[in-house]
This record gives structure tokens, sequence and C-alpha cells, in this order.
């Protein structure tokens, strides 16, 4: 049997007095479209630092493919988006994409990248400006198209709708859908629960620190009988 795409074991991170997590215990399998939902603060993104070794926890256990997250080589898998993704200004479109393909360790084509940005809405004109001329919403494309060129098994996307217009919205979700049905794990934090409802195979709920909920949407919206994943949500919380 393979091993889950991330295994996380009574994780424990505080900042000072403030906790951000707290022995949180979560396992994502191969393959799984899985969303991570809470409020801001809720402890989302300091689980990603963890899981990228960003910041070191105080507690608990990550494995990545069955390999200890701290090991460098349990990261090659990975294609990681920052919620608030800042590429360097002085790139130009086509000059990042390059950069990133060689981050990856894969050969760039150009026709594999217009592909990509075609997909996803973004003008191929893009390649030749500088990305400092780039609206939020035309930055937040040229990332998600440098990790979907990426190739890799596991994508790690924190908010990747934020900046994107309703089409932009449409159209990744579709590249998103095409990824796992390949067999790629994605993992996305989201605040929208209609995304996470129409997209996820399991989702879970992250808590002042805490896993409230582990498991898929529908379930989630019977065990806490709102009717809507909203009201769900809400219902959780106050419970928590």
């Amino acid at each position: 049997m393979s091993p889950p795409a991330l295994r996380i074991t009574a994780l424990a991170k505080s900042y000072g007095k403030a906790r951000a997590l707290g022995d949180l215990d979560l396992e994502i399998a191969p393959g799984e479209f899985f969303g991570l939902v809470g409020e801001n603060g809720a402890g989302k993104t300091t689980l990603i630092k963890c899981v990228l070794d960003f910041c070191e926890a105080d507690a608990g256990r990550i494995e990545i493919f069955g390999t200890d997250h701290r090991r460098t080589e349990s990261r090659a898998r990975i294609a990681y988006l920052p919620e608030r993704f800042v590429p360097p200004y002085y790139f130009y479109g086509r000059d990042f994409l390059r950069y990133s393909s060689e981050l990856h360790r894969r050969p760039y084509a150009e026709d594999e990248a217009l592909a990509v940005l075609a997909a996803l809405g973004l003008d191929a004109g893009a390649l030749g400006k500088p990305v400092r001329a780039y609206s939020k919403g035309m930055t937040q494309k040229l990332g998600l198209a440098a990790c979907l060129l990426s190739g890799k098994d596991l994508y790690i996307l924190d908010e990747p709708t934020s900046g994107l217009d309703p089409k932009a919205r449409a159209l990744l979700k579709h590249e998103l859908r095409a990824r796992h049905a390949m067999g790629r794990t994605v993992v996305m934090t989201s605040h929208a629960l209609p995304d996470v409802g129409e997209m996820c195979t399991r989702m879970a709920v992250i808590h002042r620190g805490r896993l409230r909920y582990a498991g898929t949407p529908d379930a989630f919206a019977a065990e806490y009988g709102g009717g809507s994943l909203e009201n769900a949500y809400l219902e959780c919380i106050s419970r928590a």
C-alpha cells in the first residue's frame, strides 16, 4: 500500500504564548482533492508552513509520501503557491516560468507554457511583460501556471482563487479537476465553501489551531445539520 501523501501526527506550534496549532492529526491519501477550511488565524497557513519546513514545529511529526518533511527530498514532489504570491519584480513573465521550471527540474517548453496560460485565461503577451506591470489577477495566474507546469504529484495551494475574476475562477477549477483526474493530489485552503463542496473529495475544518472535522463535504453538511456548508461550518465552530 502506498504511503499517504501527507501524514501529520500530534502537530503543535506556538508563537510565544499564542498557540497556532495544538495536537493536530491529519492524513491525506494520494490522489485526493482536499480542502482546508477555517477563518483567518485558524492555523491553516501555519500548518502549510510546517509541512513545507518553513517554520519549525514545537512537537509532532510530518511525513510527505512516507518521508520525513525535514528531509529535502520529501519536498521534491510538491508544487506550492502561497496566499500572497509576489514574484520578483524584475522578472518578465517568461523569465519567471523559466526560472520556476529550473527549480522544479523540468525543461521549459514554450508551447506547454502557452497552453497553460490559455487554459487560465492569461494572454500570451504577458510572457513578454515585466511582472511589476501585472494586475493582481495576472500575477496570480502566473503563479498558478508555474505550479501546473511543474508536473508534481502534490499541489499545495493557499487560497488559489485570490484575486481571480469569475471567469478565471471557473477556468482554474477546470484545470485543478484535470490534475486530480490524472491522479495528482491537490490540497487547497479556501474561504469559499461552495468551491470546497463542489471540488473536494474530502475537507478539514481547523478552528483555533485544532482539527474540528475531517471527512467528505456531504458528511459534514449532514453531521452539522446546516443544509449548506456555510451553515454547517457555523454550527461546527459554535460547538467548538
